[in-house]
């Protein structure tokens, strides 16, 4: 079996890390992309709009937010598990109505994967 020289292996990790640290998510684009959002929600505890507040999204159970009046489909979600983390969030945000149905929220989707990408960044740091 043949051994591939270090300087090899190396370069090819050093690439690979490169390119992947080019294609990391920005928390800068995801504020702006969190600017669609502003309408409807709102970063501050407590504080809801005709959205319930987002602070502290990840980790919740969906429909669970105190003080706002979830639709009767999102509360059925949270009941039978659907707790908010980047995956099922970026699902939903990707087309809500189908992947809630029956949620008032009247937002068309997030199309873009690297906004999808970059807005995680920013609410996994500005939801806490």
């Amino acid at each position: 079996m043949n051994k591939i020289p270090s300087v090899m292996v190396m370069s090819v990790f050093l690439a690979l890390l490169f390119v992947g640290g080019a294609q990391s998510a920005d928390v800068a684009k995801g504020k702006k992309v969190f600017n669609r959002c502003k309408a409807c929600h709102t970063l501050v505890a407590g504080k809801h709009r005709i959205g319930p507040s987002l602070h502290g999204i990840f980790g919740r159970t969906a429909g669970s937010t105190k003080k706002y009046r979830f639709s009767k489909a999102m509360r059925k979600a949270g009941a039978n598990g659907l707790i908010w983390n980047e995956e099922a969030l970026a699902k939903y945000l990707t087309k809500p109505r189908s992947f809630v149905k029956g949620t008032k929220m009247v937002f068309a989707g997030i199309r873009k994967k690297r906004d999808m990408e970059n807005l995680m960044a920013f609410l996994s740091r500005a939801s806490k």
